[in-house]
């Protein structure tokens, strides 16, 4: 660990795991209990057109990703809300409609692109010290929200009606959740990819879920072993020179099978005595 530590890639890499896995495990649990897995997923892949246009524009592609992913958020909640069409089939059409996009986009451009290959499969090593800052600030901004307005959110994720007759106004927080969570998934890309990123949103929220007894417990679960996630890939990808996104998720997919197994195993036990 030490050796790993005396590298500035990797101590820019560890940082940016560090905040990333803090927010996006937070996240994951309103997303979870919002059944908005989907919906993450789809900002993942319609990010790519936002990336595309970055580098046809000559502009850094985070940025553009960012606002385009955010728009596409954005889409899908009036969409929802002023049509008739179903939530999966409003994200289907606009995430494959902007994969479409991305796809020409990117054919324009002549040559090996190494920047869209990190986006596509994730390079959290090539995480630089101005994405560092983007990624820190956006986690603290958005885990600030989600910690002030905690309570608030999980109404609105377990009961609609009482969010409405407590007066919260539902529409404007469903909305800027739709935002924060399009940033950051956008963020999630650069470190564990478009095709990877869902995952550290939904493992350690599932894994919270199995261990915890409380929505509190679930939300300090779920960060803790979002860290989990990405300090054993980290480390694993550095001893064994693999890509540290995919080892990322193998090492939660893993943490996952255990504790299923053992919390099974724990309630076959109560079962039979």
């Amino acid at each position: 660990m030490i050796e790993i530590l005396q590298f500035p890639f990797m101590q820019r890499a560890i940082l940016a795991g560090i905040f990333l896995a803090a927010l996006l495990g937070f996240l994951g649990v309103f997303a979870i209990l919002k059944k908005m897995a989907f919906f993450g997923d789809g900002i993942a892949h319609a990010s790519l057109a936002g990336i595309a246009i970055g580098l046809v524009a000559s502009v850094n592609p985070l940025w553009t990703a960012i606002i385009f992913s955010v728009v596409i958020a954005v889409l899908i909640y009036l969409l929802e809300k002023k049509t008739k069409l179903s939530i999966d089939a409003v994200i289907g059409i606009l995430f494959t409609a902007s994969l479409a996009l991305g796809v020409i986009l990117i054919s324009l451009q002549k040559g090996y692109q190494p920047e869209l290959i990190s986006f596509l499969f994730g390079n959290i090593l090539s995480v630089n010290s101005y994405e560092l800052v983007i990624m820190i600030i956006f986690s603290i901004i958005i885990i600030l929200f989600l910690a002030v307005f905690y309570k608030k959110l999980s109404l609105i994720a377990f009961d609609k009606e009482g969010a409405y007759l407590a007066g919260i106004n539902i529409n404007l927080f469903e909305i800027l959740f739709n935002i924060f969570l399009a940033v950051a998934i956008v963020l999630g890309v650069k470190i564990l990819g478009i095709i990877l990123v869902s995952a550290l949103l939904i493992i350690p929220a599932s894994i919270g879920k199995i261990l915890s007894g409380s929505f509190r417990g679930l939300v300090w679960w779920s960060i803790i072993v979002g860290e989990i996630m990405v300090l054993l890939g980290l480390i694993f990808s550095y001893v064994f020179d693999l890509p540290s996104g995919a080892v990322i998720v193998l090492c939660g997919a893993v943490i996952f099978v255990i504790v299923a197994v053992f919390h099974g195993l724990i309630i076959l036990k109560r079962d039979n005595n």
